[in-house]
């Protein structure tokens, strides 16, 4: 990290959901992309700026808190068909592996949990800095972004279109936005 004294970073901290997003988008009817977010979510991290692949990651998302924007589909997404979020309510992320990959760039690796089955996810991370706000808070900031089939995770309906291909595509981009406060 250029410029940066890692050391100082060093610690614990909670993710700070109303200043953090984690969204996704998915192609709907092979013409466009759809985007959501989930809007409920706690998370914490573990930095060690003498040994970043001794740093840590765990979140856990409400998943009737998803929001593509559309009241119908955001609806759709929790029967049955997807989320099933009644026996199914939380996703989790829990951190096995992470990685200076130079400059600013970082790879976490870890086990997603969805609809009870967990495998593992490669998130590539870019370190956005740190800082102190106007309230006294140490804040780090990450931008991170992943691939997943959601198939891979029992999440497979779809359907035919007349023209050929899917109404929902499997491949799923993950997209991260995350502001975290070093604990007292």
């Amino acid at each position: 990290m250029a410029n940066t004294d890692l050391t100082a970073l060093t610690g614990d901290y909670t993710i700070d959901a109303s200043h953090s997003t984690i969204g996704f988008t998915v192609r709907h009817a092979m013409v466009t992309n759809v985007k959501g977010k989930f809007n409920d979510f706690t998370g914490s991290l573990h930095l060690d700026g003498a040994d970043p692949s001794a740093s840590t990651a765990s979140i856990d998302v409400k998943m009737e808190s998803i929001d593509t924007g559309s009241a119908d589909r955001d609806g759709h997404l929790k029967s049955a068909d997807f989320f099933k979020i009644d026996e199914f309510p939380t996703m989790t992320f829990r951190s096995t592996k992470a990685e200076a990959l130079g400059d600013e760039d970082y790879r976490i690796t870890g086990d997603l949990e969805i609809l009870g089955t967990t495998r593992p996810i490669t998130i590539d991370l870019e370190f956005n800095g740190a800082a102190k706000d106007p309230f006294g808070n140490e804040r780090v900031g990450f931008e991170g972004k992943a691939e997943i089939k959601r198939s891979d995770w029992g999440l497979t309906w779809n359907a035919a279109l007349e023209t050929g291909g899917v109404l929902v595509s499997d491949k799923i981009k993950l997209h991260f936005d995350i502001s975290a406060i070093k604990n007292a």
